[in-house]
């Protein structure tokens, strides 16, 4: 690289030199006009590189148009073109004509009110944020204790490789016009890290590291002010914008989950409010405040259930006795979902239960006499003795009103947590605390009765029989089902 520079009102001139390995050089030199020449050569050609590439026109003209488009002074280049030969109708000659490569004045400098929706999006295009349109973008210009200028777009669909390793979050990030940073991470929450755009900020300087970066509390103030004008978007989106937002939330509601899930809960307060679930009652999406609004007084709990899909929780016994009081329940079906709520624990005072749950807070009717509870307890026993080391209990059921059997759980861990967690790559084995229930008034039940008296070894198949389909109903793996397919056959002869 050789800097040939004469200073205005000097008449001497000096020539800097480096070949960029060792140190530089600095001699007088003669210059006839003020200014500075920069000249850089290029590397000679080597079987492995080359670097001739870097001094075709496109290749300049993509560099620039990457980092200094929006320099405020013109970039200008000899670009080689082809013009009609003079007096000629219809022959093409090469001529040498002097271009402004860069726009110099960039979209987010302009008046908000000189631009339309296509040239946002076109700028979304050119760009590369995305091979979709933007679902809504958001131009912000703000002047006070740091001053920049940011454009933000949120996506229609969601990229190939969002839930990977390989996807990068961030915001491009200029000073002055000049892009320092292709995806600076520091300027999204990772909650937020679906937003595509870009900030300029004059603050900055150009020379700042990426370690200082981490560090500066002007950038740090700018990321703060972007997440709350996120969140804000996405809250009016909700409120003016529903059918667009479930289009947004179908496609990036599990990241909010996850937000309100990671660090230990910190921003569970930023999104719950964005959160929608599927409810039993209004069969669609529906917030956390629609749910509490509607909650009869009666009620303390926010009932959910879990499940692979809304039709299979629709089947669930356990939601038999909830439903029954006419209380509202919100479906679970993407695994992030409970993990998110337990670690919300409330909403509004008012806190979550799952269906499967050991005590759901109902009152309910009194099943069974005191002697009835003497004679069932030593039925219950023997069947939980039957079912050792697979259920923790063996009890009858307030929940059921047609079914037959169902699970439930008691601690922390639910049913549907533990077919989450041991799907994991390192299977940690968690077993929740599993109870049988039995509908004792349902007619299996008499059976279960009549066996305990008169044959036990039919109470053993009929009490593996119940828990194996138990297990089915909750969409978790029988433990032998060669045996549980010899026990079918046993009850058909």
């Amino acid at each position: 690289m050789t800097v040939i520079s004469r200073a205005l009102g000097s008449d001497h001139a000096f020539k800097w030199e480096s070949t960029g390995t060792d140190g530089y050089t600095i001699t007088p030199c003669e210059k006839a006009e003020v200014g500075t020449d920069i000249i850089l050569k290029i590397k000679e050609n080597t079987e492995e590189e080359n670097y001739d590439a870097f001094l075709e026109t496109y290749r300049l003209q993509e560099i620039i148009k990457k980092y200094s488009d929006f320099i405020r002074y013109p970039i200008k280049m000899d670009v080689t073109v082809k013009k009609l030969k003079e007096g000629s109708e219809n022959e093409l000659v090469d001529v040498q004509e002097e271009q402004t490569i860069n726009s110099m004045v960039p979209i987010w400098r302009k008046n908000k009110n000189e631009l339309t929706p296509k040239d946002y999006e076109q700028f979304y295009k050119e760009k590369h944020y995305g091979f979709d349109k933007p679902i809504k973008y958001v131009h912000l210009n703000v002047e006070g204790t740091v001053t920049y200028q940011a454009i933000l777009f949120i996506p229609e669909t969601i990229p190939f490789n969002y839930y990977t390793k390989e996807y990068e979050k961030g915001l491009e990030l200029y000073s002055n016009g000049v892009l320092i940073m292709n995806k600076c991470a520091d300027l999204l929450p990772d909650h937020f890290s679906f937003v595509k755009g870009m900030v300029d900020s004059d603050s900055l300087s150009l020379n700042i590291s990426r370690e200082m970066l981490q560090h500066d509390q002007q950038l740090k103030l700018i990321a703060k002010n972007i997440a709350r004008k996120i969140k804000s978007q996405l809250q009016s989106m909700l409120k003016d914008e529903r059918e667009k937002y479930e289009q947004f939330y179908k496609s990036f509601g599990r990241q909010l989950k996850y937000g309100v899930y990671s660090d230990f809960g910190a921003n569970k307060e930023t999104l719950q409010d964005l959160l929608l679930f599927y409810s039993s009652k209004e069969k669609k999406l529906v917030t956390l405040d629609e749910y509490v609004s509607r909650m009869p007084e009666d009620q303390k709990y926010i009932y959910y259930a879990t499940g692979d899909s809304i039709e299979r929780i629709e089947k669930l016994p356990q939601t038999e006795l909830v439903a029954d009081k006419g209380y509202e329940i919100l479906y679970f079906t993407d695994d992030i979902d409970e993990f998110a709520i337990k670690m919300m624990m409330s909403y509004k005072d008012k806190p979550f239960k799952n269906v499967s749950s050991g005590d759901l807070g109902i009152e309910a009717e009194e099943q069974e006499t005191d002697q009835e509870k003497q004679e069932n307890q030593e039925l219950f026993a023997y069947m939980k003795n039957q079912l050792s080391g697979k259920v923790t209990n063996v009890k009858a059921s307030k929940r059921l009103k047609n079914h037959p059997v169902c699970l439930s759980s008691e601690g922390e861990i639910t049913i549907e947590m533990e077919k989450i967690l041991n799907a994991q790559p390192n299977n940690p084995n968690i077993k929740a605390n599993k109870v049988l229930e039995i509908n004792i008034h349902h007619e299996v039940f008499q059976t279960l009765k009549d066996a305990f008296e008169k044959d036990k070894d039919k109470l053993n198949l009929y009490t593996n029989l119940l828990y194996n389909q138990a297990l089915l109903i909750e969409g978790l793996p029988i433990e032998d089902p060669v045996q549980f397919t010899n026990d079918m056959c046993k009850i058909m002869v």
